[in-house]
């Protein structure tokens, strides 16, 4: 019972009942009442030993001490688990955001075009509109400062 209550586990064991049956060499069963054949109850052969054990368990367990060392692991792993999801919950938001924003470039995209082509087709429709001659040809008013 020390040995499991210090943390010495045996490899596959818990700190549990039946651990402690096995390594102290008995049978499970003496940890629990026995029934007479009138009905009546009477108590394990180790009864008392059984409910001891429960008892220093719950008041270890109730301290904050973790005897179990896959009761720490699996407390570790609740843990990262739920830090985990928190990620991948700020993450899913962030990729939806970055989708929307992506959504409106494009449409913004789409309506300049729109309206491009159409100013095009409106000009090619007019005639009188005079197209100006490109920057190099012109000659620079009033003179050259170079």
């Amino acid at each position: 019972m020390e040995r499991l209550l210090g943390g010495d586990l045996p490899p596959g064991g818990k700190c549990d009942l039946k651990t402690l049956a096995s390594l102290a060499g008995i049978t499970r069963t003496g940890f629990y009442p026995k029934k007479n054949r009138d009905g009546t109850a009477r108590p394990g052969t180790y009864q008392h030993l059984a409910e001891e054990f429960e008892r220093r368990r719950a008041e270890l367990q109730e301290a904050g001490e973790i005897i179990d060392p896959r009761d720490a692991q699996i407390e570790r792993l609740k843990a990262e688990v739920a830090t985990l999801k928190t990620r991948i919950l700020a993450r899913d938001q962030k990729i939806e955001a970055l989708s929307e924003f992506k959504a409106l470039g494009i449409s913004r995209l789409a309506a300049q075009h729109d309206e491009i082509e159409r100013l095009r087709r409106q000009v090619a429709g007019a005639g009188a509109v005079r197209q100006l001659p490109h920057s190099a040809s012109r000659k620079a008013p009033y003179g050259s400062c170079n």
